[in-house]
């Protein structure tokens, strides 16, 4: 069947992903593969290896970098220096085969990686196993060289399914629902002179005024897993690199490992 195709899609469970992937390469075939990108570091970095060799591409199914709504707020979350999330949900085996930081918040290094543009500095974590034989429960910060600091909280046993991002910076407050594909931009800028009766008005103790704006981006009727497979075949096509390259896949695996290695040691 691999010799019939021209990309190999593949959603095994994690500890397949390596062999399955290497296999496709091998055969010089382009690999779309699911999160994360593999369960060892050396694996992942060895399928780059691979995959410049045989003259293939390769692209990582963190799919949250295609909803809607963090989509229409990327344009907004120019230079954050305070990152939350959340991601939350209900208990199901599937995906307790790895630790609760590979199988949710994965997604959100990822989505942190893409728009603070700087090496970490730092990871402290913890984690705590109720379930499963790995922590199910996990919060991690994440200290970057930029001064940006991230802190991040994942659950796979909670009675409500939860994905949000609030993105701060300068002037600006950005707030992502990944699951209700909604988004919130407050921006503060120096008040007019003569501001209009409604408007929102903070002076702080030096006596400078600032107005608060909210908007409410449009956000587009798309499906994201088809959305990143149409990059993919895009980025084939055209010979260019995909949205969410091998090496994407590898920098936010490296990151989760720093946070599983953190809470394992403390």
């Amino acid at each position: 069947m691999i010799a019939a195709v021209d990309v190999v899609d593949i959603v095994a469970p994690t500890p397949a992903h390596f062999d399955l992937a290497q296999k496709a390469l091998k055969a010089g075939k382009h690999i779309f593969i699911e999160k994360p990108i593999t369960q060892a570091l050396d694996e992942a970095q060895a399928l780059i290896a691979l995959a410049k060799t045989q003259g293939c591409l390769g692209q990582v199914g963190h799919v949250e970098r295609f909803n809607p709504a963090f989509q229409a707020a990327q344009p907004h979350i120019t230079a954050p220096m305070f990152i939350e999330s959340h991601r939350l949900a209900e208990f199901n085996p599937r995906g307790t085969d790895v630790p609760v930081v590979l199988d949710l918040m994965i997604h959100d290094i990822d989505i942190i990686l893409s728009v603070v543009q700087s090496p970490v500095k730092s990871v402290s974590a913890s984690g705590v196993a109720v379930i499963s034989e790995t922590p199910d429960i996990a919060n991690a910060r994440i200290v970057f060289e930029n001064g940006c600091v991230a802190n991040l909280t994942a659950s796979r046993i909670s009675l409500k399914n939860m994905r949000k991002s609030r993105f701060f910076q300068k002037d600006a407050y950005i707030a992502v629902d990944f699951l209700a594909k909604s988004v919130e931009v407050v921006k503060m800028k120096d008040a007019p002179t003569t501001p209009d009766a409604f408007a929102m008005i903070l002076q702080n103790a030096e006596g400078q005024k600032k107005q608060i704006y909210f908007e409410n981006p449009k956000i587009g009727n798309t499906n994201a897993i088809l959305e990143e497979l149409h990059a993919f075949a895009h980025a084939i096509h055209t010979n260019t690199s995909p949205v969410v390259s091998l090496e994407n896949g590898t920098a936010a695996l490296e990151v989760a490992h720093q946070i599983i290695n953190a809470y394992t040691q403390s």
